[in-house]
């Protein structure tokens, strides 16, 4: 008993021991936990979703939203805020929760380096912080972190090469750096990792080979490098790799063959991508032994010989595309790969265009799936008739069958493929008439239909298609009239074009109402009468084109309104009267052609009638005058009169004057006195003072001043008499280069027009109240403030959060457009603005946007492929950090090309929310690299976040469609958009669009998406 009783006191004793010591270290352990989490709180700058509102002492820190604690220490094992939109740094107090297995920070706004001090959390097992905006290297340190199995550090901004420590990652099983500015060579080291299933590193820099060290990870299913640098051949050992169900290569600079028994070696093989490279040799014949394939490309490389025969029996099959390859054997059956495709009840994308393939097409192109919506088969040597069953594809969206030599007729059965809309025939041999039953193709957005041998009438009912962007179905032999259905199809925004056919009649007057329409040609063809006013509706003309036809009367008047036209070709037709003058102010014409008319009188030699290369007039017998190079007789004045008929003309004629002008000269004086006096009042009207804007200002009082730019400060000014509210713009004498940003702003302003850009009322230059200096710009005012104010509002200044919708946004990027157009092309004499930004942006009630601040305008005197003849130094050109076209940081010319780049840029920005300027874009990386690397498989994950917050509730989408199907949409438009603006703003110029193809392309989005509802018109 006594050893029972002692044995017990002992336990005891130990038990009280321990709990002394146990309880207030676990608390101390726990309050380390909870201070580290504040610590990671406090970085945060951005927390929208007020989604550590819970993080505060009213709860325990384990109850904390994300927190997960371990049940037995109460220590944090996991931190999970993904998808909250939290911004900020990332705590390297974060090291001090010793517990931590698992770290998800995904798809926010997180930024500067990933911490060494992760490498200090020895229990980590998920490390996810894909879908950030971090920067800097891969710290090796991460390799610590033995027990990890999952790194993703995906889509951020991460440069560097990829540390080959990670190699030592024994549990690593999953490995995510795509998207991001990884550099130098795939670390050999990888293949230690024997656990790895999952690699992408797909969208970086990457070069070198592949190792072939990645072929002794034997259990790797997904393996994806796309989109890098990559060169060599894929080593031998990767297609022993027996688990892969996943394998994209495409769009490096690999070459070799791929081996003929893939399919046995990879029988898990799904999805397969080796496009855009430099493999050579045939496709392999084993691919129908890989039984669960989905999806084949090998498009874009230099493939030759014949299709295996057996595909059919994928019976997963939904994309298979052979496209831009040299295939085809020129034997009579290549095309029996068809025939076996019939079994993919699956197939929705089949392409084979591009290539070499030859004889009839077979008639078992019908018995495809039904589940088929794109069909390619353009630019082969394919022969014989459209099978009439190809109707039975009902599903069918778009389909390519150009560039071949198919005759025989349409068939009259393509009514029934209602869901088509694009439909692309040219350049075949197509005969018989244009079937009037593709009028029931109402979803129809492109028509191509030249160059075969159509004839007879074009049938009215193709103006049923009334989503058409485009109609071509010139180069044919068609006849009788143009229908005026046609003219009714008010969505005609790329081109209309009938021309070379034996088209007669009149032009329809119904013409002027494509009023968004860019090109019209009808040239060539036998029509009559005279050009219709109307035309001059077509606001938005770029090109029109009536040459070749017998066109008579005069040059109406109305055409002084296509203030964008590009090209004007009116030649070789009957047109008499005098050349209007108002053509010659259309500077930013490239070619006019008005030769083989019966123009008379005196040709006009001022403005692009000075440029002998723009403008022929030859075959105009009866003109004279103009420039010499034009070789025109000069014009000779009227033979003098009869000695009876001077005398008349030197006594009766003067007196008969003398006496009228002493009837009415009381009227005349009148009539002077009247005008002086308006004139006077005009002057009044326009003439402010300082002291007018002292009054209208407050005294330029703080309350009143919207804004501080680089030469000034911008008021709020509201003018008693009429109660006017205007901008002041006051000129700060003292900064220079100030005068001559005032300079230029009234030089650039002085006769520019345009609903897009802000309207300069007057200009005060006078001296102020202590006998300085005084220079002003009265502009309209703009209600909403600036496009930067939307974008970024700054709380302190009192700009409140303010979302912009999908469809404002698309209308903005419209309107700048619209305004850099005008200044480049259709105001006379170039004007490059040199300063487009957020803040130069001005929206008004309407939410219209307006371009202002022409400080730095430059008015190009000459150009040359849109570029100025003169050299200007890159100290002369100052703009804003981020939106500066590189050229111009090294001495680089001013030209247009600076303005789009400056777009381009302003165009990422409104679509993503982020400034050219934010701390994570350095080290090469810039907005343009960013979006670039996100386009366009993962494009939505840099979509601006309030754009998933879309408030426009006027959106038609929200009664037709599913939330899926508008999201769907939403990255349809957005794609656009950011290609768009990745394209202007390329580093070198040359690279770039020009703004009238930005506002073609622009205006097609919206109409695209005005039509399925994600845009909602003004």
């Amino acid at each position: 008993m006594a050893y029972w009783a002692f044995l017990s006191f002992s336990i005891h004793s130990i038990l009280l021991i321990s709990l002394s010591e146990t309880a207030p270290t676990t608390s101390l352990r726990n309050e380390t936990d909870r201070l580290a989490l504040l610590a990671f709180k406090n970085e945060i700058t951005s927390d929208p979703l007020r989604a550590l509102s819970s993080w505060n002492d009213s709860l325990h820190f384990c109850e904390w939203r994300g927190i997960t604690c371990g049940s037995k220490h109460q220590r944090v094992r996991t931190l999970n805020l993904t998808s909250l939109f939290l911004e900020g740094f990332l705590s390297p107090h974060i090291a001090n929760l010793s517990f931590l297995a698992t770290i998800d920070l995904s798809n926010n706004g997180f930024y500067g380096p990933v911490l060494n001090e992760l490498g200090h959390l020895f229990r980590l097992r998920q490390l996810d912080l894909s879908f950030n905006s971090f920067q800097g290297e891969i710290p090796a340190a991460i390799s610590n972190c033995s027990k990890l199995f999952l790194l993703d550090i995906s889509s951020n901004s991460l440069v560097g090469e990829i540390p080959p420590e990670l190699g030592s990652l024994p549990n690593l099983e999953g490995l995510g750096l795509y998207i991001n500015g990884l550099t130098g060579n795939i670390p050999p080291s990888l293949g230690n990792l024997s656990s790895l299933n999952t690699i992408s590193l797909a969208r970086n820099e990457l070069d070198g080979s592949i190792p072939n060290d990645i072929g002794r990870i034997s259990k790797l299913r997904f393996f994806q490098i796309s989109g890098n640098k990559l060169s060599g051949t894929i080593p031998s050992s990767i297609y022993n790799l027996s688990d892969i169900y996943f394998f994209s290569v495409s769009e490096n600079q690999l070459h070799g063959t791929i081996p003929s028994n893939l399919g046995a070696t990879l029988p898990n093989l799904q999805l397969f991508y080796v496009g855009a490279n430099r493999f050579t040799g045939s496709i392999p014949i084993s691919l129908s032994n890989a039984s669960l394939l989905q999806e084949l490309y090998f498009t874009y490389n230099d493939f030759t010989g014949g299709v295996p025969m057996d595909l059919g029996d994928l019976q997963f099959l939904r994309f298979f595309s052979i496209g831009n390859n040299r295939m085809g054997t020129g034997k009579a059956d290549e095309l029996k790969f068809v025939d076996s495709l019939t079994n993919c009840s699956n197939l929705e994308r089949f392409t084979f265009h591009v290539n070499r393939f030859s004889g009839p097409l077979p008639n078992s192109i019908a018995n495809l799936s039904t589940q088929l919506s794109f069909l390619g088969f353009g630019e082969n040597q394919l022969s014989g008739n459209i099978p009439e069953g190809i109707v039975n594809l009902v599903k069918l969206s778009k389909l390519y069958i150009q560039n071949n030599l198919l005759t025989g007729e349409i068939p009259v059965a393509f009514g029934k493929l209602r869901k088509l809309q694009q439909l692309e025939l040219s350049r075949n041999k197509f005969s018989g008439k244009i079937p009037s039953s593709i009028g029931n193709m109402t979803k129809l957005s492109l028509l191509y239909l030249q160059e075969n041998n159509l004839e007879g009438s074009i049938p009215s009912s193709l103006g049923n298609c009334r989503k058409l962007d485009l109609l071509n179905i010139s180069q044919n032999n068609l006849s009788g009239p143009i229908p005026k259905e046609l003219m009714g199809i008010f969505s005609l925004s790329i081109s209309l074009n009938l021309a070379q056919n034996s088209l007669t009649g009149f032009l329809p007057v119904e013409v002027g109402g494509l009023k968004n329409l860019r090109e019209i040609d009808v040239s060539g063809n036998r029509l009559t009468g005279e050009i219709p006013q109307s035309l001059g509706n077509c606001e938005s003309l770029v090109l029109l084109r009536l040459q070749s036809n017998f066109f008579n009367g005069t040059i109406p008047s109305s055409l002084r309104d296509l203030r964008g036209i590009d090209v004007l070709d009116l030649s070789r037709n009957n047109l008499t009267g005098q050349i209007p003058e108002f053509l010659g102010s259309f500077s930013f014409l490239k070619n006019l052609n008005l030769s083989f008319n019966d123009f008379d009188g005196k040709l006009p030699d001022k403005g692009l009638f000075g440029n002998a290369r723009a403008v022929s007039v030859m075959g105009n017998s009866k003109l004279c005058g103009g420039i010499p190079q034009l070789q025109l007789p000069e014009c000779v004045s009227p033979a003098p009169k009869r000695r009876k008929k001077s005398f008349y003309l030197a006594v009766f004629i003067p007196t008969s004057f003398l006496a009228v002008c002493l009837i009415f000269s009381p009227c005349l004086c009148a009539v002077l006195y009247g005008r002086r006096k308006s004139r006077s009042v005009e002057s009044l009207h326009t003439s402010i003072s300082y002291s007018d804007l002292c009054k209208a200002t407050d005294d330029f009082s703080s309350s009143n001043l919207l804004g501080v730019g680089s030469y000034g400060s911008v008021y709020r000014g509201t003018f008693a008499s009429d109660n006017t509210t205007v901008a002041v713009k006051v000129l700060n004498l003292q900064r220079q280069g100030a005068s001559k940003s005032f300079i230029a702003e009234c030089e650039a302003l002085r006769n520019v027009r345009h609903r897009n850009l802000v309207k300069v009322l007057t200009s005060c230059s006078s001296i102020d109240f202590k006998g300085n200096d005084f220079k002003a710009l009265i502009y309209e005012f703009m209600p909403n403030g600036s496009l930067e104010e939307w974008l970024h509002p700054n709380e302190e200044e009192g700009h409140q959060l303010r979302n912009l919708s999908l469809t404002q946004r698309l209308n903005i990027a419209i309107d700048v457009a619209n305004a850099l157009d005008y200044l480049h092309y259709h105001h006379g004499t170039p004007i490059v603005h040199c300063d487009i930004k957020p803040t130069n942006v001005l929206l008004d009630d309407d939410m219209v946007a307006h371009v202002g601040d022409f400080g730095l305008a430059k008015i190009l005197l000459e150009t040359s492929n849109n570029f100025s003849s003169t050299h200007i130094s890159s100290t002369a050109i100052k703009g804003s950090i981020g939106y500066v076209a590189p050229e111009y940081g090294i001495g680089g010319d001013v030209s247009t090309f600076g303005d789009v780049y400056s777009y381009g840029i302003l165009l990422l920005e409104l679509f993503t929310g982020r400034r050219p300027t934010e701390e994570m874009f350095k080290n090469g990386l810039t907005l343009h690299e960013f979006s670039k690397m996100a386009f366009s498989d993962r494009v939505m994950e840099i979509a601006d976040p309030l754009l998933g917050e879309e408030n426009d509730q006027d959106n038609a989408c929200n009664n037709v469609e599913s939330t899926e199907g508008k999201g769907q949409r939403v990255l349809e438009c957005f794609a656009s958009v950011v290609r768009i603006g990745i394209a202007c703003s390329m580093e070198t110029p040359r690279d770039r669009m020009q703004m009238k193809e930005v506002v073609s392309e622009m205006l097609v989005i919206r109409d695209k998406f005005l039509r399925i509802g994600i845009y909602k018109a003004r």
